[in-house]
């Protein structure tokens, strides 16, 4: 096989953690051959690298020899240059790579291909110790999310909005008290959601200013470990003050649309057929997807997104659970399942679990509540 040349896309980046065991904003990661390694770290990073990189050989600048060609030019003409004091000619790359630094080290006359597939099945199986991180960071999001409900469950109405403290409770506010909480347990999520209605509506809004009373709020935590960078992925909607009667159906076939994908999740069955059994019940209930073949009725709630993904270094990684997708799930997956339904003007309800695909079923990390009351989180 080709040797494997990395250049991290940045501190996040999960090819470069896995195979180095070293998440870093820059440097450089060579896999010669198996056991034949090499890291080459900064000056202000080699300390830590040889601490905590799994690579046979950290080197530092000196060491390794590094000149500073610019700032995309450097690590290319070095990966270059340690291939061809081995007689190597050729590499493998990862996606990730960004364009700049692919372009140089081909201008090096290295013959350079992508590895689409790189460490694909080797990520998706988690390892026991893969699995104790995610469980972690499904901890922590179970603390982060009910620090959240505790604050929207303490909060008044008035004039159709939540007070709490004398002011506004908002979305900021909320943020802040979760990443709070989740910085004194060891964990970031930079870009959690706590959206009120009826932008919530939206999937992927964030959360804006102040959180209205008798209304859907979706709080969606996704933490990283700040040491072992692996992620837990939870979402719950709730509501304060009067719920909707809209509302309470979206959240009862949002419900039922989650065990029914839990239950069909084991080992061989296809990503698409998990979708499959969640949409069919929000079609059965009255509702739609924008999945081919389970539109339901025009006008109405829809869910318009998959039903699940993969959760590891990356917080979205394989498989996916999607209408199109063939691949069949595989023991050792960890899956998020997360039907949702939302309807502009009104807001969105969505429900998430997180948990690991055996030979004969689905083992859910999560053990939050999944109610729309408040007080069933205190």
């Amino acid at each position: 096989m080709k040797p494997l040349v990395l250049i991290p896309s940045g501190e996040s980046d999960a090819d470069f953690a896995y195979a180095s065991g070293f998440p870093v904003e820059t440097g450089l990661y060579i896999r010669f051959g198996d056991g034949d390694d090499v890291l080459v770290a900064s000056p202000l990073e080699i300390d830590r690298a040889r601490v905590q990189s799994k690579a046979a050989r950290k080197l530092g600048f000196a060491e390794a020899g590094f000149v500073d060609h610019g700032e995309f030019a450097s690590w290319p003409r070095l990966a270059a240059r340690m291939l061809r004091e081995k007689g190597l000619e050729e590499a493998r790359v990862s996606p990730r790579l960004q364009a700049a630094y692919l372009e140089e080290l081909r201008s090096t006359g290295v013959a350079v291909d992508i590895d689409h597939e790189l460490f694909k099945a080797e990520r998706r199986h988690k390892s026991a110790e893969e699995a104790s991180f995610i469980r972690a960071a499904q901890r922590a999001a179970e603390a982060a999310v009910t620090e959240v409900v505790r604050q929207l469950a303490q909060a008044e109405i008035k004039d159709g909005l939540l007070w709490l403290g004398g002011r506004p409770l908002t979305s900021e506010r909320l943020y802040a008290r979760a990443q709070l909480l989740l910085g004194e347990m060891g964990f970031s999520c930079p870009d959690m959601i706590v959206a009120g209605s009826p932008e919530c509506a939206m999937p992927h809004f964030r959360g804006d200013g102040p959180i209205r009373a008798n209304a859907p709020v979706i709080i969606d935590i996704f933490p990283a470990g700040r040491t072992s960078h692996y992620h837990g992925d939870l979402t719950r909607t709730v509501v304060v003050g009067d719920v909707p009667d809209e509302i309470k159906r979206m959240h009862a076939s949002t419900l039922q649309a989650l065990d029914a994908g839990i239950e069909s999740i084991r080992a061989g069955i296809p990503g698409r057929d998990v979708h499959a059994a969640v949409c069919q019940v929000l079609v059965d209930r009255g509702y739609g997807t924008t999945t081919k073949g389970f539109e339901g009725p025009e006008g109405g709630p829809k869910m318009n997104h998959s039903t699940g993904h993969g959760v590891g270094l990356d917080v979205h990684e394989a498989p996916s659970l999607r209408g199109p997708s063939e691949e069949a799930l595989m023991e050792g997956d960890v899956v998020t399942v997360e039907p949702g339904l939302y309807l502009l003007g009104l807001g969105g309800v969505r429900i998430e679990d997180t948990g690991m695909v055996t030979a004969n079923g689905f083992e859910n990390f999560t053990t939050l509540t999944r109610s729309l009351d408040p007080k069933d989180y205190l």
